[in-house]
């Protein structure tokens, strides 16, 4: 057991690439057990799909979102067997599930199988090409916060902050003349940029309320249990380790905004030797470097970076 003090993050959708987690799948047993659990639980090769795409698929969300999962849960598995494991987790949006599990508050199989409908859920919850999501650059969170409400008090529609990722970066979504009027408005008031986003359903905001009301029923029905570790809660950014809350957390963040660079200074105030991004991609790892540049960070997806961060561990 390597006794230091990390916060695991755990990324969301937008991470995903193809051949993601094949490297994990060949080295690992642990690994490979995973995706074999993923696919007889969701009754086709979810692991073939994260191996060898094609791309258009593994972007359909109710595919990422297991792939992604999925491919975290592999990494930390094949952390824990080299005996690291977290102090605290957190993971932004669809990696929240993750956190869930590194934790012990839920199982894999029961992950996978509701991040699944998570995801049908949300791309089903607004029609396609309703809905838009923006990210604004080099503009505070309440500049954009007023953006957000002059753009609907303009169009009467809805537009909201959907994820303040960092200082500087900022997503917002609602409808899509909503949406491209906060990005205007944005320009206006001095944002470094403002573009629209590509993907398929406008999340985190009230619009996605048809989601939210059909997961709840899911996730209400799953088995949660007290969380070994805290696990830091998007929607409230406060720590969290009761079944209940945690449960509530997850219903709640499909609507709710991800409140990740709170969730980021709540994590930084505890002096974690290190922030270990386990997972595809390196978003999270960018976000903790744009919000506090003196932390030390690393990632997990395949036995490179896995030996890599190790020595990184081995070193803090």
């Amino acid at each position: 057991m390597i006794d230091k003090k990390l916060a695991f993050l755990f990324p969301g959708q937008g991470s995903q690439s193809v051949g993601m987690g094949h490297d994990l799948y060949e080295n690992f047993p642990v690994a490979r057990q995973t995706f074999e659990e993923a696919d007889d639980v969701l009754g086709f090769s979810l692991s073939k799909l994260c191996f060898e795409g094609p791309e258009e698929e593994l972007r359909l969300t109710e595919n990422t979102q297991p792939a992604i999962f999925t491919v975290s849960v592999a990494a930390q598995r094949v952390l824990a067997e080299k005996g690291v494991t977290p102090s605290y987790a957190a993971g932004h949006s669809l990696g929240e599930y993750s956190a869930n599990v590194a934790a012990g508050a839920i199982t894999f199989a029961d992950g996978v199988e509701t991040v699944r409908e998570r995801g049908r859920y949300m791309q089903e919850a607004v029609p396609a090409g309703k809905g838009a999501m923006a990210a604004i650059l080099g503009m505070a969170a309440d500049e954009v916060l007023k953006a957000c409400v002059d753009a609907s008090a303009e169009t009467g529609e809805i537009v909201a902050t959907a994820n303040i990722n960092s200082p500087s970066q900022i997503v917002v979504s609602g409808t899509t003349t909503a949406v491209e009027r906060a990005i205007a408005l944005a320009k206006e008031r001095g944002a470094r940029k403002a573009v629209l986003l590509a993907v398929s359903a406008p999340f985190h905001c009230p619009l996605m309320q048809p989601a939210q009301d059909r997961l709840a029923v899911l996730l209400k029905e799953m088995s949660f249990t007290a969380a070994r570790i805290p696990v830091v809660v998007n929607v409230g950014a406060v720590f969290s380790t009761e079944a209940e809350a945690l449960r509530d957390a997850l219903i709640r963040q499909v609507t709710g905004a991800v409140r990740w660079v709170e969730s980021m200074q709540l994590l930084i105030a505890e002096k974690p030797d290190l922030f270990l991004e386990v997972g595809p991609g390196k978003v999270l790892s960018g976000l903790v470097r744009q919000i506090d540049r003196e932390q030390q960070h690393a990632h997990v997806q395949d036995a490179a970076t896995l030996n890599h961060a190790i020595e990184m561990i081995a070193g803090a």
